[in-house]
């Protein structure tokens, strides 16, 4: 799929060229409506590519490309804006002073509207578009119900309640464009039935040059995660758990339980899931694909977590760990708490940088009576070992959907049902298992589902994953862990209203029906 990428990012970005344009010169000598591009099947198969674009790419800071990370999980309780990350609003939103004029909060709104502007455009023009192959037509629908359930997905997630647009929209007065906010509920069942329809249209899997695009393995991967989610908190619909529990199984391959017969596998090698060497591999249910000197599709991830002044590689040092007292020590960090033994720690964390130009190690020592010869971890899923020969272009995929999550979907949900059971524990210690630690049994339900929320943060560490388990996890008493978490770690600014993000101040503006959430 890598080699679209060129051609669509232009797909994507002409839009609002040609439309700052008109407004620029009067008689512009070529202009190219949506009427007139809409009529082929690579003009379909190009606008469901400037979909995927919304995922992906450098060229801004895009969800799976930097956004969720300085606009998300910096303000959660693993990480903080390093020395490189100078920008007032990302580090006012790190310490939770932020509001809803916050410059990352809008582009996150922004951006996921805009992709779903784009599938709802595929969805109203694909059906009058003839095509020699029913087929692609059918995946190329699915592609964009899959991408536009996912976007809408991250915004109920984050915002709670949400204007639910899934019409063709070309009106030329404003006015046209205002909308209320839809209820949670609704959003999910547009989500739900989404998902639901890309399960049945796309693939169980493609040949080159499409593979990293969705699957219908990816939809029911993502299915299971949105009824686990509308599950919990806040909505906390209980009843969902039961959806997640069989959607899970159908994922899920005849060796774990499930019904699967998509192939889907842990790698033995926990390192292998980001490496670019085994991209879109028996683990990858869904990913953002990344490629170094690519017209804006490196993964920024990369240069941003790579300490400063090594000799032969760039580095700004913007993402760092989360350092906050514990007993003597003050630098205590996600990277203690993994298990020493644990085979994630050393894949997720480095302590030091080789120099490809004179082969030394570079790091950075911490002053700490408390430990040892401590010394910094720096974040190190997104590192391309071509990293330096490609000029400091990275081609390592996002992972958005793995199955190890799967895995611990089926067990969080199992749990949450039945109980510890034989099937929750299988799921939960084969995870365990890969990381090289011993196997649990005999806890309580409320010590199983602590359990499985402590692997979903080791495991899925920095994937962009961990502001949306603060918000919807629970305590053995049904409350929220959201405030408690982030008071840990020093973070004192935290309220009950951070539970959802602020409406844009700009939407609120343009839009009089949208309505603030509460505190904000």
């Amino acid at each position: 799929m890598k080699y679209l990428i060129a051609f669509f990012i232009f797909f994507a970005l002409t839009a609002g060229i040609l439309s700052c344009k008109k407004f620029l010169e009067e008689t512009p000598e070529s202009f190219l409506t949506e009427d007139q591009y809409y009529n082929t099947e690579s003009d379909a198969e190009a606008a469901v590519d400037a979909i995927y674009y919304h995922l992906n790419t450098s060229s801004v800071q895009s969800p799976y490309n930097t956004l969720f990370n300085t606009g998300m999980d910096m303000a959660g309780d693993d990480e903080d804006p390093g020395p490189g990350a100078t920008n007032g609003d990302v580090r006012s939103l790190s310490v939770l002073s932020h509001n809803a004029s916050n410059q990352r909060v809008y582009e996150i709104w922004q951006q996921h509207y805009a992709a779903i502007r784009k599938a709802n455009i595929v969805l109203y023009k694909i059906p009058d578009i003839t095509f020699s192959d029913e087929t692609l037509k059918n995946r190329l629908t699915g592609e964009a119900k899959f991408l536009r359930a996912l976007f809408y997905f991250n915004l109920v997630r984050l915002f709670g309640d949400v204007p639910l647009v899934t019409e063709y929209q070309s009106d030329v007065l404003a006015s046209a464009y205002y909308r209320p906010r839809t209820s949670s509920d609704s959003v999910y069942d547009q989500i739900i039935s989404d998902l639901s329809d890309a399960a049945s249209l796309l693939p169980d899997s493609y040949s080159s040059p499409d593979v990293g695009r969705a699957t219908a393995g990816a939809a029911k991967g993502l299915l299971a995660k949105v009824y686990l989610i509308r599950a919990s908190l806040p909505l906390n619909e209980t009843a969902y758990y039961e959806n997640a529990i069989s959607e899970a199984e159908e994922v899920l391959s005849a060796s774990d339980g499930g019904t699967g017969t998509y192939g889907y596998d842990l790698f033995e090698d926990y390192s292998h899931v980001f490496l670019p060497a085994y991209e879109n591999g028996v683990e990858h249910l869904f990913s953002a694909q990344m490629l170094a000197n690519a017209n804006g599709q490196t993964n920024a991830e990369t240069y941003r977590a790579i300490y400063t002044s090594i000799p032969g590689l760039s580095g700004n040092y913007a993402h760092m760990v989360r350092y906050y007292t514990k007993g003597d020590d003050d630098y205590y960090s996600i990277y203690k708490i993994y298990n020493p033994a644990d085979t994630r720690r050393d894949v997720t964390f480095v302590r030091s940088f080789t120099s490809p130009t004179n082969s030394n190690q570079y790091g950075l020592a911490l002053s700490n009576p408390a430990v040892v010869n401590d010394s910094t971890p720096f974040w190190n899923k997104w590192w391309d070992p071509d990293y330096a020969a490609n000029s400091y272009q990275s081609s390592t995929n996002v992972t958005i959907l793995r199955y190890s999550e799967i895995l611990l979907i089926h067990a969080e949900a199992e749990n949450e049902v039945n109980g510890p059971t034989a099937k929750a524990y299988a799921s939960l210690n084969r995870v365990r298992e890969r990381a090289g630690l011993s196997d649990l049994s005999g806890l309580t339900q409320a010590q199983f589902r602590d359990s499985v929320y402590l692997e979903r943060r080791l495991e899925l560490s920095y994937e962009y994953q961990r502001w949306f388990d603060l918000i919807r996890e629970k305590d053995a008493s049904g409350s929220g862990i959201l405030i408690t978490s982030l008071q840990t770690v020093g973070k004192t600014n935290v309220a009950a209203k951070h539970y959802l993000y602020p409406i844009p101040q700009t939407e609120i503006d343009n839009n009089p029906l949208l309505t603030q959430n509460t505190g904000w």
